[in-house]
């Protein structure tokens, strides 16, 4: 199938990515293995889309855990056996001898390794704890990110590379809030979620820094549903959990969960 017939199922920023994994298993059918960088769950699911048109070819997903939101992939031919490929995943333990650790989030860590000059796709997910942080990274730049990583934020910390097995990952910690909405529109939610007048929840949101599951998307007007993940930039993100009806007024009573 011809690339600009792909296209049309896919948002035009999403074109460079799809050409890449058209790559990817281009090389496969000629019997070479790609291992990727880490994929967010939009990414994955259009490159297994794309390989699932072509039988001869498969692929592997792996982030350190099972439940991991973002993972590398394998691309092969399908006479390989994927489970005997190396996946190239590392975790680097954080710690530090006090309890200042505990004031630490996912921002704070995302911050100091975006500082060292590490990029993003080399980055899966990252577990903070009170006590710590287990940062799931690509093998290849395992050492550099161990040796750099220092501090975060204003704590000193220390560093330990571990093997995959050895991951503990920690459990999502959403903020629950209870919503009285007029519609179930994206800017309507958004404007309540980040306390934001209409008028400024557009501006991210027609500038291309929202995404909805994973895609963008720049329809202030796209209904959300059960299950959704909004994510704007400088914002933080949230899931829609329920929409629980309509009140008196006609209005959509929702429960939201908040990324903390």
């Amino acid at each position: 199938m011809a690339n600009d017939n792909i296209y049309v199922h896919f948002h035009p920023d999403e074109h460079r990515f799809v050409d890449q994994a058209t790559e990817w298993i281009g090389r496969a059918e000629q019997h070479a293995v790609k291992l990727t960088d880490f994929l967010d769950p939009r990414q994955a699911f259009i490159l297994n889309s794309l390989a699932n048109a072509h039988p001869d070819v498969h692929v592997r997903f792996e982030g350190g855990h099972e439940g991991a939101e973002r993972r590398r992939a394998i691309v092969a031919p399908d006479y390989r056996v994927l489970e005997d490929e190396d996946a190239g995943i590392r975790v680097i333990a954080v710690s530090s001898p006090d309890d200042s650790l505990a004031e630490l989030d996912h921002g704070d860590y995302m911050g100091a390794i975006l500082g060292l000059g590490m990029k993003r796709d080399k980055i899966g997910d990252i577990y903070p704890r009170p006590d710590g942080c287990h940062i799931v990274v690509a093998a290849e730049s395992a050492d550099y990110l161990s040796l750099q990583l220092s501090q975060v934020h204003r704590v000193h910390v220390r560093t330990e590379i571990l093997t995959a097995e050895r991951l503990q990952p920690t459990e999502t910690r959403l903020e629950e809030q209870q919503l009285s909405v007029a519609s179930l529109r994206l800017d309507g939610i958004a404007s309540d979620v980040y306390r934001l007048s209409r008028a400024k929840v557009l501006v991210p949101i027609k500038a291309g820094r929202c995404k909805v599951n994973w895609k963008q998307e720049e329809d202030p007007s796209k209904p959300l549903k059960e299950g959704d993940v909004v994510s704007m930039k400088g914002f933080g993100r949230f899931t829609l959990l329920e929409v629980e009806g309509l009140s008196k007024k006609g209005r959509h009573r929702i429960r939201i969960g908040k990324y903390v």
